[in-house]
């Protein structure tokens, strides 16, 4: 029999509590804003929206991280090391799910130990998701601050960061990516692009908003002029290809091509970046670092794989990024999610980074609660 709401939540509560971690209980009721400014008004269609009486907009709570983020800020530990755990429903649209769902999760503030308190995090999300049922895991990780390191030293045209950032957050492919290009034929912009040539930026934005206003076009969709020149100046830009030589694209091809077993991964991905002369090496010891500690909090490294391309949203992750689900289970939606995201906190109102880590546990991926005679065995 299935434990009520009450005994099913201390079943992951209670371990987490024993671990350090103050409970939390967000209110249900979320302004919608700080989660549109964040994700964007993409997330508006997976929103469950109501407004009050002075035509505020409110949701129904999404997801915990951003409301217990928000919760440590006006606490008197905001700053200071501090840990939370919760339990409770979400609403928000899932492709073949139900609106409404229980999640539990972990949240770790102000660390400066961020690879150990990385493996913390997995270790007891883990622990945690094992007492409702799952055993045995397949476990994802990667690396969204190794990738943003890599970026950074390759110098890449800020266009370019822009696609590729935009790229992986809607889950796309390196090669859908790079290949903008190929797929956006529709429009010819050659005949531009040869006034353009050899004109600096500033230039080539005053060509385009003069010839936009040649056009009477003045503003589109509430763009002005200048954004909308600046917006046709990146398109051409990759289109052309710019500031993305093949070198630099065979360098992001390998990279992204790296999985598999997390100490070969290492191996490999030290030595690409040798060949390429690019220096990651302080990124790469702190990677190596965390697997260390993954191993000594008991982790099953033998379950463990990691994939170069898997960095989720690099607007939100600014480091490890994890999933896990049942190695048993028919569905293949991860029960497991979380990593680290340093910058969240500055957003949210902050006077700078903090550091930030957590997880999400999917209670409905988890399958049934053991008993508490279970439990206790």
């Amino acid at each position: 029999m299935q434990a009520g709401p009450d005994l099913r939540s201390e079943t992951f509560l209670q371990p987490l509590a024993a671990a350090g971690y103050e409970r939390c209980a967000p209110k249900i009721l979320q302004p919608a804003s700080v989660f549109l400014d964040l994700s964007g008004e993409d997330m508006r269609g997976r929103l469950l929206l109501t407004s009050d009486g002075n035509g505020g907009d409110f949701c129904l709570r999404p997801e915990f991280t951003i409301p217990v983020s928000l919760a440590y800020l006006a606490s008197p530990q905001a700053g200071a090391a501090a840990s939370y755990c919760y339990y409770g429903q979400v609403f928000r649209h899932r492709p073949g799910h139900e609106p409404e769902a229980m999640q539990a999760g972990l949240e770790s503030f102000g660390r400066a130990d961020r690879e150990a308190a990385d493996a913390e995090i997995l270790s007891l999300a883990l622990e945690t998701a094992s007492r409702g049922g799952a055993r045995e895991w397949r476990i994802r990780i990667g690396d969204a601050g190794l990738l943003s390191a890599l970026l950074a030293r390759l110098d890449l045209p800020a266009v370019w960061l822009r696609r590729i950032r935009s790229g992986l957050a809607k889950g796309q492919k390196l090669a859908e990516v790079l290949n903008f290009a190929a797929r956006d034929r529709k429009a010819d912009h050659s005949g531009v692009l040869a006034a353009l040539d050899g004109v600096d930026k500033p230039g080539a934005r005053a060509l385009v908003e003069d010839l936009l206003r040649i056009a009477g076009i003045s503003t589109v969709g509430g763009r002005t002029a200048g954004e909308i020149a600046e917006r046709f100046l990146e398109q051409a830009a990759l289109q052309a290809g710019t500031g993305l030589d093949d070198a630099k694209r065979g360098l992001l091809e390998q990279f992204f091509a790296i999985e598999g077993d997390p100490d070969a991964a290492s191996t490999a991905l030290r030595g690409l970046f040798a060949a390429a002369q690019v220096d990651l090496g302080a990124e790469m010891d702190a990677f190596d670092q965390r697997l260390n500690f993954m191993a000594a909090r008991g982790v099953d490294m033998g379950a463990v794989r990691f994939a170069a391309s898997f960095a989720r949203n690099l607007d939100y992750y600014t480091g490890f990024v994890f999933e896990a689900s049942d190695k048993h289970a028919t569905d293949t939606q991860p029960a497991i999610g979380g990593g680290r995201y340093d910058r969240l906190l500055a957003t949210l109102g902050a006077k700078g980074d903090i550091p930030a880590v957590g997880a999400a546990l999917w209670i409905d991926q988890l399958g049934e609660a053991p008993s508490q005679g279970q439990q206790s065995q």
